[in-house]
């Protein structure tokens, strides 16, 4: 089985409707979602889990989601984008593929692109939820 790491972004208020729609969406990997807690802001949450990519999308892919990549060493999460601008501005603004990351440094975090820029999300683990206790 193929998998992919995608992650949902939503607010507090929004996370039963947007764990439904996870499911109704995709076939998910490891019947497991991971729920994150943006360490700042606290009803800011992060859903994470893998989907099969031999299995068809069902529907439109839930606002606010993005696929990643992770260092399960650290736990951290992180888009391509993201590691290109973390490696520049670690490395004097060049981009270098062989760049040594230090990967303890982001333990626990995400790391996106907004506007151009680095963004460094802090998170903790909320809760697992198995995808058959939301049906």
């Amino acid at each position: 089985m193929n998998t992919q790491l995608l992650c949902t972004f939503c607010n507090e208020d929004q996370l039963e409707v947007v764990l439904h729609k996870i499911i109704d969406t995709y076939d998910i990997a490891f019947d497991s979602i991971y729920i994150l807690e943006n360490a700042e802001v606290l009803s800011a949450l992060c859903c994470t889990y893998n989907v099969n990519t031999e299995s068809p999308v069902y529907g439109d892919v839930p606002e606010s989601t993005i696929s990643l990549h992770r260092k399960k060493s650290t736990n951290t999460l992180y888009t391509i984008n993201a590691l290109n601008l973390l490696v520049a501005e670690l490395n004097g603004g060049k981009a270098d593929k062989s760049f040594p990351i230090p990967w303890e440094n982001y333990k626990n975090t995400i790391l996106v692109t907004a506007y151009g820029k680095l963004k460094k999300i802090s998170t903790k683990l909320r809760n697992i939820t198995r995808v058959d206790s939301i049906v």
